[in-house]
């Protein structure tokens, strides 16, 4: 059943998050953490029609994008406390963490970084003539670079298979998007371009999904670029080092069972979500995170010498 699919993806990611926030606390993970708790409704919903060999790329926010495409609760776990069996080997961290072989191209800590990297990967695509897609979300603040219009406005000369997923979630980073955006809406952007869109409410997974089963197709068949405008709210502080202004009436707005993503989903359909059920996909989501954990204590840090061989073996065989 896909909703327990979805349901069972959104589950995941908010248990993640909040463990990573427990072990960020705690002094096991370092550095700034952007936490995804809020927004798993769009990846979800979006990695849900995507395929192996698309590409994704990501944010500064980027666990939830990454477990969506991946579902590789082992390696991310890993990477961000640091050990060497995480995803990019324990040295890339929250915001690089990488799975090729699965499609995830990365995260950026560079705001719209990744917009013009999802592009080149459509244009890759295309020029091998495959019919894999290039997916970049960013966030309302990365909509105002001038690399979202370039970028549209390049895959949109050329047809690439390239779509753009902004999640409007209210605020860069502490700026509300009000204060720094003429129009909210990002469809009507994309318009200026020539690129079709959609604006769907990036807290319920269905529209989400479907808006980007819309998207998938149109890129796929060759047509070009697609943009999908996702309203949403990030719940927690934008990083772990900064503190929360935002109005506490706001955050209990969205965190209210008719806007959280996966209280909406679970009351839409109570009848299939009994607390039975609930209880036991909490259940297993909890085995596979602690387990995750646990393995990462028992792995070591990474070598600075196996660092640097395998860097230059792959710098030797162009494999990055």
């Amino acid at each position: 059943m896909i909703t327990e699919t979805l349901l069972r993806g959104m589950l995941l990611i908010r248990r993640f998050e909040e463990k990573v926030k427990q072990l960020y606390q705690n002094g096991e993970i370092f550095g700034a953490i952007h936490l995804y708790i809020g927004q798993e409704a769009i990846a979800t919903g979006v990695c849900s029609v995507l395929r192996t060999d698309d590409f994704v790329f990501s944010t500064h926010r980027g666990h939830g994008h990454y477990l969506a495409k991946t579902n590789d609760i082992f390696g991310a776990i890993a990477e961000l406390m640091g050990r060497s069996t995480g995803c990019s080997k324990g040295c890339g961290g929250s915001m690089h963490m990488f799975n090729i072989p699965m499609g995830f191209m990365g995260g950026n800590g560079i705001v719209g970084g990744g917009i013009p990297l999802a592009a080149g990967a459509a244009f890759a695509a295309q020029y091998i003539k495959s019919d894999a897609v290039s997916t970049a979300f960013f966030g309302d603040g990365a909509a105002n670079q001038g690399t979202f219009h370039e970028t549209l406005n390049l895959a949109a000369v050329k047809k690439l298979p390239f779509i753009a997923v902004c999640e409007n979630n209210c605020y860069a980073a502490t700026t509300p998007v009000k204060s720094a955006t003429s129009r909210e809406d990002m469809v009507s952007r994309a318009e200026a371009y020539g690129i079709p869109g959609i604006r769907v409410d990036g807290n319920d997974v269905h529209a989400v999904r479907a808006g980007a089963e819309k998207a998938v197709m149109h890129a796929r068949q060759g047509n070009g670029p697609f943009l999908i405008d996702c309203k949403t709210y990030r719940v927690e502080p934008h990083c772990g080092i900064i503190a929360d202004a935002r109005p506490p009436e706001e955050r209990s707005y969205w965190q209210d069972p008719a806007n959280d993503p996966i209280k909406r989903i679970i009351s839409a359909d109570h009848t299939y979500f009994s607390e039975k059920k609930i209880l036991e996909i909490e259940a297993s989501i909890k085995d596979a995170i602690e387990a995750a954990v646990s393995a990462a204590r028992s792995a070591p840090f990474p070598s600075v010498n196996e660092f640097d061989k395998e860097f230059f073996n792959n710098e030797k065989n162009n494999v990055y």
